[in-house]
């Protein structure tokens, strides 16, 4: 058994004892020694390991106190000393908040751009730090940090700020007049995007917009702007024009961290706990969360999760393959935020992660990024993907929208469940969106329709959902009006051509009439012929003064 299974009889004999989960590879080396189905005991170690997970000890436990890392929330300014990985970054937006008035910190959902701005950035900062995001009032958020410093009431600042487009300058210049030793004041407006999906005040945002821009602008500035910015909501941006010439060479992009930045976020805060990272950790751990879009937030929850579990002073692969790993996080944060759903929302979140996924080679489903505007235009699709966004589960780009990480697709159990039951309608669903964005991409170009077989089944389906969106449904309407024509056209060129057929008969017809017509006189012609030669005799024969009588006596 142990040479089949590449494993000491040690260590198989500890899996078999049940005493405590046995790791992945082990657990599958076993199974592979003893001719079982693979697949099937992978499932079954991860729902183990997700039920372990969930019976551990809670997130709010003291022993959670002075961990080093801090799970799924974003990195504050009192986590500095746990915040690693980014020096480069940092550095780069200090310099370029030196050379300039307004900077732009762009990034997706789930890279880690607050975390930067509270934990990397405002602790190398030496001045005023004005701190705010802007909600659904931004001049009220404003207000209130403002006035904090100001010591003014806050209705007197707000009246002030929502006055004029220089408000803020002028706020801010009174601020630096009375304390002249702190030089310029960094006005740091976290989520930005809140801009565009909280506020709904068309006016006001402008206002704000116009106001941030003259005060990092003004001949006689004494502050400097920092926007941080999700990337999906640029598009939006740049629709303001001043913005968009704002933004133009002002933007930081916030990329993934390359291995080494992985290797320092995931030991550096392990050593200043007194605490090692185990060498097979660290390797696992990275090669997990490179190149993945939102995982750090779910690479900082395994490791929270891990450092729970640690032996002694050292996190080891053991103890974060027992706690779930990134499975359980993620498998136990998505059932969560579910099952806090009403119906007609779980409905909408069943659509959206089965949009987000697509049958691949040999029944495995995947993770597939799909563009935001080919999503439905249910309220209830708009909430739920809000809701999984601010989970952590979801990442939304500039135009697009994908799950977190890949391996939500396996390690949730309702989601696998679901796609295993209409894979045929999934498959229909990606063909008609497909479909659809070329008929868009051609200007509804009437060639790119629908017609016969396959209009037929995608329309069988449609009838049993609402998951086709507005485009869909407009895609398949104008396919069955083409081909609705197109059976009315066929209809009328074959009632032609029998009338075209008709009236060539008709006329072959007639044209055979004619024709036969002297033949039928000459068929009578013999009979003719003899009464006239009796004539023509009787009229030799006969004598003057005689009468025919007398010559036919003759």
């Amino acid at each position: 058994m142990a040479r089949r299974a590449h494993y000491s009889s040690t260590t198989l004999s500890d899996a078999a004892g049940g005493r405590r989960l046995p790791s992945l590879e082990v657990t599958l080396a076993y199974v592979r020694a003893c001719g079982g189905d693979v697949e099937e005991w992978e499932q079954r170690w991860r729902s183990v390991a997700v039920e372990l997970s969930t019976a551990a000890t809670p997130a709010d436990s003291p022993i959670s106190e002075g961990a080093p890392y801090v799970g799924l929330r974003a990195y504050g300014s009192e986590d500095a000393e746990w915040f690693f990985g980014r020096e480069r970054l940092v550095d780069d937006l200090l310099h370029r908040i030196t050379q300039q008035r307004l900077v732009a910190v762009v990034g997706p959902s789930g890279s880690g751009t607050s975390s930067l701005l509270h934990a990397g950035l405002v602790p190398r900062l030496t001045g005023l730090v004005l701190m705010s995001t802007p909600g659904a009032h931004p001049f009220e958020e404003c207000a209130i940090r403002l006035a904090a410093l100001t010591k003014n009431a806050v209705a007197s600042v707000r009246e002030d700020l929502m006055s004029d487009s220089g408000g803020l300058h002028r706020q801010v210049s009174q601020l630096v007049g009375s304390c002249p030793a702190v030089g310029d004041v960094v006005i740091i407006v976290d989520q930005f995007d809140e801009l565009f999906t909280t506020c709904q005040d068309d006016h006001e945002r402008t206002r704000f917009v116009a106001a941030l821009l003259n005060a990092a602008t003004a001949d006689d500035s004494r502050c400097r702007v920092v926007l941080g910015v999700c990337a999906d909501v640029l598009p939006q941006c740049v629709r303001l024009p001043e913005l968009a010439d704002a933004l133009r060479g002002a933007k930081v992009a916030v990329g993934p961290m390359s291995p080494d930045e992985l290797r320092r976020a995931i030991s550096q805060p392990a050593g200043r706990a007194r605490c090692a990272v185990e060498s097979g950790l660290l390797a696992t751990l990275v090669a997990l969360a490179h190149n993945q879009s939102g995982a750090l937030p779910w690479l900082s929850q395994a490791l929270l999760e891990t450092w729970r579990r640690r032996k002694g002073n050292t996190l080891t692969l053991a103890a974060f393959e027992a706690s779930g790993g990134f499975d359980a996080a993620l498998a136990n944060t998505a059932e969560a935020v579910f099952t806090a759903l009403d119906q007609q929302r779980q409905n909408a979140a069943r659509y959206v992660f089965q949009r987000l996924t697509a049958p691949g080679e040999e029944a495995q489903d995947v993770a597939c990024a799909v563009k935001v505007r080919e999503l439905h235009d249910d309220p209830a699709v708009a909430d739920v993907v809000g809701l999984f966004i601010r989970a952590r589960l979801l990442v939304r780009g500039t135009n697009y929208l994908e799950l977190a990480h890949e391996a939500l697709v396996h390690v949730w159990p309702r989601l696998r469940a679901w796609l295993g039951q209409d894979r045929e309608g999934r498959r229909l669903h990606r063909e008609l969106s497909d479909a659809t964005a070329l008929w868009e991409r051609h200007d509804r170009d009437r060639s790119a329709l629908l017609r016969g077989t396959r209009l037929a089944l995608l329309r069988a389906w449609a009838d049993r959902t609402w998951y086709p969106n507005t485009a869909e449904r407009a895609f398949l309407d104008a396919s069955v009006a083409a081909e609705k024509r197109d059976h009315d056209t066929r209809r009328r060129m074959t009632l032609r051509q029998r009338r075209l057929v008709v009236s060539v008969v008709l006329v072959f017809l007639m044209a055979i009439s004619i024709m036969a017509y002297p033949c039928t006189t000459a068929a009578h012609s013999p009979r003719s012929t003899t009464l006239a030669d009796a004539g023509s005799h009787w009229l030799q024969v006969a004598t003057p003064g005689s009468t025919p009588r007398r010559a036919l006596d003759k």
